[in-house]
Parts: C-alpha cells; structure tokens; sequence
C-alpha cells in the first residue's frame, strides 16, 4: 500500500523529523487558504500522486505570489500527469500540497528496504538527492552508499554516522543527519513499512537537516496492525481492478499484454509469466488465486481478467496441491458459462485429483483447449492469440 508525500510526511514529522510546512488542498479555493495561511513569501505548489518524477512531468512549481499559487493550482488540478513511473497514460492530480519554499544548500537520497539475503535493513544513501537513483545507480554507483541495519541491534550511532559521512553531510550537521537517519529506522520498523524513500534530503543554508520529499510503501500483511495507515489509503491512486481483485482475496496486478493469466502460487505465476514471454507473447496480468480457491472465487477472477479489453485468450496454469484439481475444474466450467467465454482458454493441470480434473473439463462441452506442460500452455496460448 502507498500514501501521498503530504500523509508520509505527517507522519515524518509526528515522529520527529523535520519537514517543511505544508497544507494539502483538493481545490484552487483550497489552495490559495493555505498559502495565505502559510504567509510566503515562497510557496512550492506539488502534485501529490502515488509516483516519482512528479517535477519533471510538470507537477511541481514555484510561486512567488498567492495569485501564480491560483494559477498553478489550477493548471495542476485535474492535469493529466505523466512520469517515468505511471506510464504513457498518466495519473489524473486530484490532490495538491502546498508547502513553504526551502533555504536548499545541498541535496540528499535516503532510503531504507528490507534486504531479504542479509536479512537486515538496508539504508541506501547518496550524495546525489534530487534525482532518478536508478539514473545515479547506472551512471555512477560508487556514489550510493549502503549500511546493513541489524534489527535485534537497530541503527547504532556508528551506522547512521557511516551513512552521513558517506555522503557528505559537513561535520557541523553530522549530529542533526544521524538524529533524522535513525527516527527513519524507528518509523521504517514501528510502522511495517516495506520503502521509506526521502528524495530529497536537504542541507539547508543553517544546518539543517529536513526531508523535502517523502515516499512511503507499507506491507499489506501487516497493515491489520495499522488502521491509522489504512485510513490513508486513496483508491482513485489504485487500479480498480486490482481493488475489486482485494476484495475476493486474489493477488492481482494489470500488465500491458493480451494473455490473461489465472495461476495458484505466486512462483508458478512469475514462471507462468516469463514463459509465455519466452514464446513471443506478453501477460495480461498477474493473478494469483491462492491455495483455497473456490468455485466462486474463479469466477470472480475470469470476470476481473475479461472486464480488460486487451485479453484475447486465458491461460490457467493450476499445481494441485493443497489446491484439488477437480475443484478448479469446477470453477472453470462455472466461470465459462457465468461469464459466457467468448475467447481462447487454455488449461494445463497437475496434482491432486488431475485426472478426475480434466475429465470434467473434456465432457463440460466447452471449447477448452488442454495441455500437460508449461511450454505446451503457453505455444497453445500464443497459437490461439495469433489466430484470433
């Protein structure tokens, strides 16, 4: 789950981090209060969608008077913004911050991710803040600097002041630097974070330190422990797919290509995936029903793949295990009928009850297409798409 920079750095500041003042808006109206109320004589008027790249695709500008913080309200209002990470379609701005300009000496990137390998928390830090860090990875890693926080120990004093001679920070804010890089670690825990991004992390002309940008991912399975962070979740960010797919507990996510794929088992499904690209074709999506799908639950999957207009034929890929093939078969044949199939479906079972499985498929009088092997699936899929 994601939050907007104006929630991830409410909750900077409530656990102590400095942060510019910064009030969101949802009109021009709104937009103009806030900066009256702000006083100037410098406002940052900032889009806030859940992607980076914002001020590169035009979603962030100065104002230097409470008149260009009316006029960039409403040009950013409603825009269509598109950036590296929302794709050439864009995300429609439905929410603004707006925030009191910044005394920048120096800019920083700071990041915490769990590092499953070591088992630790890795902070990522660079001198280079204010850009793309895959940009700054891929033109000069020696810049990004890593520590490998211990969770039984937390983040020493002698890890976050490895991070902030790393990259830079003058010794006269070295202290302020460490105070902020630790209560980062502190928020990243308390909160189950999975990124806490701080892009970027500014020296300002006094001193200080301050997070200027803030980008917050938490881990669902944890968020039953958060109905703070929960509330904050903004659903005209999210794909409604993928909504409507949360609510019968399926795993999915949309892709750009015309295979809708119904798997059980996250691995089998990246597998299921990369095969079907080995073969000349591209997914349509990423689903995952789990290891106790339903009849209905199926059926609820076929019509979330068959509502995106770019699916042209259905590849299900089922390992029975804790999951019966029999009962997948069952859901199948109820799906087909209850959302009257009109394109290619190819099915390749394995597992418990496979046999019994397939038989209720051949005599289901629907035009399914079996298979035994993953390579066999996805040629008999790519087959059938060209052929449509």
């Amino acid at each position: 789950m994601k939050i907007h920079e104006y929630q991830g750095k409410e909750i900077l500041r409530n656990f102590g981090v400095p942060v510019p003042r910064g009030i969101p808006a949802f009109t021009v109206q709104e937009a103009v209060e806030a900066a009256q109320k702000l006083g100037g004589p410098v406002w940052v008027v900032k889009a806030q969608i859940h992607a980076g790249g914002r001020g590169k695709g035009g979603g962030v500008k100065l104002a230097r008077s409470v008149d260009e913080v009316r006029k960039l309200a409403g040009e950013i209002l409603g825009m269509q913004l598109t950036t590296h990470q929302t794709g050439p379609e864009g995300q429609k701005v439905r929410r603004l911050l707006i925030e009191d300009g910044a005394d920048i000496k120096k800019e920083y990137y700071v990041s915490a991710v769990t590092d499953r390998e070591s088992q630790k928390v890795a902070f990522m830090a660079s001198s280079e803040g204010g850009m793309d860090i895959e940009e700054v990875a891929h033109a000069t890693p020696e810049k990004i600097i890593k520590v490998f926080v211990d969770p039984l120990a937390g983040m020493t004093d002698g890890d976050a002041t490895e991070l902030a001679n790393g990259i830079g920070v003058p010794a006269g804010s070295t202290a302020a630097a460490v105070d902020v890089l630790k209560k980062l670690y502190k928020i990243y825990m308390d909160t189950d974070a999975s990124l806490v991004e701080i892009n970027p992390l500014i020296l300002e002309g006094g001193g200080g330190i301050k997070a200027l940008d803030a980008k917050f991912n938490f881990d669902s399975n944890a968020l039953f422990r958060h109905p703070e962070i929960v509330a904050l979740r903004d659903l005209d960010e999210e794909d409604p797919a993928e909504i409507e797919a949360s609510k019968f507990d399926l795993a999915y996510i949309s892709l750009g290509g015309n295979i809708g794929c119904l798997v059980n088992g996250a691995g089998l499904a990246m597998a299921t995936m990369d095969t079907i690209k080995l073969f000349g074709a591209e997914p349509a999506n990423f689903l995952d029903v789990g290891g106790g799908a339903t009849p209905e639950k199926v059926t609820e999957a076929f019509k979330i793949m068959l509502k995106n207009p770019k699916v042209k034929a259905i590849l299900v890929n089922i390992f029975g295990g804790i999951m019966k093939c029999d009962t997948i078969a069952t859901g199948i044949i109820t799906a087909c009928k209850a959302v009257n199939l009109q394109v290619p479906l190819v099915v390749r079972m394995k597992g418990t009850n496979e046999e019994q499985g397939k038989k209720m498929l051949a005599e289901s009088g629907l035009p399914i297409i079996s298979a035994d092997t993953m390579a066999d699936a996805a040629q008999k899929v790519v087959a059938a798409v060209k052929q449509a």
